[in-house]
């Protein structure tokens, strides 16, 4: 019971000072509201160009809703048996830790079924954050579309 009386203690000091940090607009959900609030508009746009999917992406691709539903696109896609991708991240603004894990996740599932992830586009913060992450090299990127289109048939 002393242990249990000890925790709250500390717990109770923690949640005060915790709520002195906040940032202003901080709802009652907590840290993960906040982190959501400004990163679910990540539009995807899914076309069909021979037997590639091009997928374009608007907005921000990182931690939250964003990286779901572009994980949920890609498994739609390949549960359909799909797995040619042409990604067009121009208009892509940032893409965080979690979003680079997605895209190098589908690349190897994309190879592994006998397909493959392009990228198209890139922007320079996308590019940026690749190469510092050694990850570039992975990816074959294109700045025209029919080209990147070409290069699978």
């Amino acid at each position: 019971m002393q242990i249990r009386q000890a925790s709250s203690k500390l717990g109770t000091h923690f949640s005060r000072g915790f709520a002195k940090c906040q940032p202003s607009g901080l709802r009652a959900g907590g840290f993960r509201d906040f982190i959501d609030e400004g990163i679910k508009s990540l539009d995807i746009e899914v076309r069909s160009q021979s037997d590639v999917k091009v997928i374009k992406l608007r907005g921000r691709l990182n931690l939250g809703e964003s990286v779901d539903r572009m994980r949920d696109t890609f498994e739609d896609l390949l549960n359909t048996g799909e797995t040619l991708f042409v990604l067009d991240l121009g208009e892509v603004s940032m893409i965080d830790s979690s979003g680079i894990g997605l895209l190098v996740r589908y690349l190897t599932v994309a190879k592994q079924r006998g397909g493959s992830l392009k990228l198209l586009n890139p922007s320079k913060f996308a590019v940026q954050t690749l190469r510092m992450t050694g990850l570039l090299n992975l990816f074959e990127t294109f700045n025209d579309q029919e080209q990147a289109v070409a290069s699978f048939l």
